[in-house]
């Protein structure tokens, strides 16, 4: 079994750090909280889980992602027999709220604890509270899985990284909401995926696309059409920290060469994704218009080569 991490010796990060020089944007090292992001990873596959179990389908699965709240991340209203019922990570108590529409609630501590140990109690709390739901309990989206209810390894849990990440995950959602308010084509809101453990925000052209090669259900429906793509990820694999990365699929002929800005963006041809560094974004003297630049640069990369229709889908004023 993990134990949890020590915790930084930097002072806490507050909201004041997000509103004062550009450089206090703050580090988020990913081998500081590596134990920690993983644990998080599943707590929230399993939140997520129970929203997808509940909830009809909505195009290119956007019944399932979790939102950035004041305090934290929510799954929103989720429908149940009785009413609505909503589940938020509480970032600042470091607490999970499950709250009905019925004026029930229940509350369970995050902390140093192992996954199979935060099913158990959260599945508990749903049925006191009249919600039962069955859910398929192994996680999507990583190697390796362990069925939630038999995850001991992971069980770590800094207050600290945790908060850090999601104060972080305030700024550049608001970001992504500027950039998305550009575009008056379909546009997604601002989702995180619990799967992939990221903050994105996708445009679409308005095209079907044609179907991926090897597509599975999940992908399918996902990319059902023409899209461009944009998020932010805590890192993992060949990318060592965390970063932004922008994409299109079907992704056009000559976009991997595109120049794209800031001048520290890099396309990985592996993951066929353009990258630019968090650590890039938060030192720069700008890190908004840096961050913009990335978000609009590769875009207009994407957008040109397939020959979208920019003038209708672009707000020109």
């Amino acid at each position: 079994m993990e134990s949890a991490r020590g915790g930084s010796q930097e002072r806490p990060i507050s909201q004041d750090d997000f509103t004062a020089k550009p450089e206090s944007w703050p580090a988020l090292p990913l081998e500081a909280w590596q134990d920690t992001y993983a644990t998080l990873h599943m707590w929230t596959q399993i939140v997520g889980k129970v929203r997808l179990a509940q909830s009809p389908l909505v195009n290119h699965w956007w019944e399932v992602p979790l939102y950035i709240s004041p305090r934290g991340l929510t799954t929103s209203a989720i429908p149940y027999q009785r009413g609505i019922f909503e589940v938020e990570f509480d970032f600042l108590r470091h607490n999970l709220v499950i709250q009905t529409s019925e004026g029930q609630d229940k509350t369970i501590p995050l902390a140093p604890r192992s996954v199979a140990d935060f099913y158990k109690e959260f599945m508990a709390a749903l049925a006191e509270l009249g919600i039962e739901v069955k859910i398929w309990h192994m996680p999507v989206e990583i190697p390796n899985p362990i069925a939630f209810d038999r995850d001991i390894q992971h069980a770590s849990y800094d207050p600290e990284y945790v908060t850090r990440f999601w104060r972080i995950l305030l700024v550049v959602d608001s970001i992504f909401r500027e950039f998305r308010s550009r575009f008056i084509g379909k546009n997604s809101p601002v989702h995180f995926f619990w799967g992939s453990f990221d903050l994105a925000v996708t445009r679409f052209s308005g095209r079907r696309a044609p179907e991926r090669e090897g597509a599975d259900l999940i992908t399918r429906e996902a990319y059902s059409h023409e899209v461009i793509s944009a998020g932010f990820w805590p890192g993992g694999g060949e990318i060592k920290g965390p970063a932004f990365y922008a994409y299109a699929a079907p992704e056009p002929a000559g976009y991997g060469q595109s120049p794209v800005r800031p001048a520290k963006a890099f396309y990985h041809s592996g993951m066929k994704e353009f990258f630019l560094m968090y650590d890039d974004i938060r030192t720069s003297p700008a890190p908004r218009s840096a961050l913009l630049e990335f978000l609009q640069s590769t875009y207009e990369a994407g957008a040109n080569l397939a020959k979208w229709d920019r003038a209708e889908l672009e707000r020109t004023g």
